[in-house]
């Protein structure tokens, strides 16, 4: 398949933001959370807990768009546009559970994007007013039930899930939807927004243009309501006398903690912990800034894919193949490629961009992504045929 036959039927804005997210996630993993001079990274202040956020948030675009867009699919198609999302949940499980294994210093997202899929499944046959109602209800209310949650759960920091993991479901299950780097109790609000947003008609400027307006607004109330809580209210006061117990911030300071983030989750140690807005700390001032960050960047680049048309394109062929291109990436820094290397991020990013260009000219889909399409495809036409006539 060519890029000429493909790419019409693609929104080269939200590929183009889904590789923004990717170089986002590979600068985080490569640089240093702290300068020699122990100032936060320029690489953590821009895209900690950022690049992770807008990646997901694209996943929720992503399942919509390829589930019918503006018309959510209803009766038999619902049921296989289900399917399909569930069986690409399996690959991604698979792909990640084998990634995990790579000695590479990374939190690997995939296994945690999976059972996102595996979630989304029962939302995708609803509309925008009310998918992204309920993204700020999960957003607002899922970060107290987690904090309640883990009061009566004693595990110590998570592990990257590996196939290893399936010996012990349980705690696999625990550490994906609870306890984990990216708990798909709070993450769930990210894949419902961008179902919501995927929803919209967004090949139009004036959506483009509300995304970019909402996006920056929520970003900065979460920062300013959480400022005010932590700064005014007596939030940092109170824990500075908690302390973060046994979590692994405790041996940070709690500024810089703040600002490169959080391993997943708070301390329980204080109920004030869910004041702040800190990279991966899955509060609901977390959720919301990122969030509106990932949406005010979505909005941006489908404005500037307006604008540059194909001149978006080679940033675009890298965001349309980011299965592939983030595990080869992790498969680097775990082999030729270490983030000790010089200039390592420039090294990783010129490699994707080196593999997604020729790659989407003249093949089309990544390969991971091919073989996730064919598997969910395989599952959409088996509950499809089974409405045809000559299989009832």
């Amino acid at each position: 398949m060519t890029v000429g036959r493909s790419t019409p039927h693609r929104l080269l804005g939200v590929d183009a933001a889904r590789a923004l997210a990717l170089f986002g996630m590979m600068a985080v993993h490569i640089t240093p959370s702290l300068t020699a001079s122990g100032d936060v990274s320029t690489a953590y202040e821009l895209a900690s807990g950022r690049a992770s956020a807008l990646f997901a948030v694209l996943a929720g675009v992503g399942l919509a768009l390829a589930g019918g867009g503006t018309e959510p699919p209803r009766g038999r198609v619902l049921g296989a546009a289900a399917a399909g999302t569930t069986a690409r949940a399996l690959v991604l499980l698979l792909v990640g559970l084998v990634v995990g294994t790579f000695d590479s210093g990374v939190a690997v997202i995939l296994a945690y994007y999976a059972l996102l899929f595996v979630v989304a499944a029962p939302f995708l046959g609803l509309r925008s007013r009310i998918l992204i109602p309920l993204a700020v209800v999960w957003m607002i209310g899922t970060p107290f039930l987690s904090h309640a949650l883990r009061l009566h759960v004693d595990r110590g920091p998570p592990n990257n899930p590996t196939i290893e993991s399936l010996r012990d479901p349980g705690g696999l299950l625990l550490d994906l939807t609870l306890t984990g780097y990216y708990p798909v109790l709070q993450w769930t609000a990210y894949l419902l927004l961008g179902l919501g947003i995927g929803r919209l008609r967004l090949r139009e400027s004036r959506v483009a243009w509300w995304l970019l307006a909402a996006g920056v607004t929520a970003a900065v109330v979460a920062r300013v309501v959480s400022w005010y809580l932590l700064e005014r209210a007596g939030g940092m006061t109170a824990l500075a006398q908690a302390g973060a117990g046994d979590h692994p911030i405790a041996s940070r300071q709690l500024e810089t903690a703040l600002e490169t983030g959080f391993f997943g989750v708070t301390p329980t140690t204080s109920w004030w912990w869910l004041a702040v807005p800190a990279p991966h700390s899955g509060t609901t001032f977390d959720l919301a800034y990122t969030s509106g960050v990932a949406v005010a960047v979505l909005g941006a680049m489908l404005l500037i894919g307006r604008v540059l048309g194909r001149g978006l394109w080679p940033l675009a062929a890298v965001g349309s193949m980011t299965l592939t291109l983030y595990s080869l990436h992790v498969f680097l820094l775990a082999t030729f490629v270490p983030r000790e290397t010089p200039d390592a991020l420039l090294i990783h990013i010129l490699i994707a961009v080196a593999v997604a260009i020729p790659w989407r000219t003249f093949v089309g889909r990544g390969p991971l992504e091919h073989l996730a399409a064919g598997v969910s495809t395989l599952a959409r036409e088996s509950i499809i045929d089974r409405a045809t006539p000559a299989n009832r």
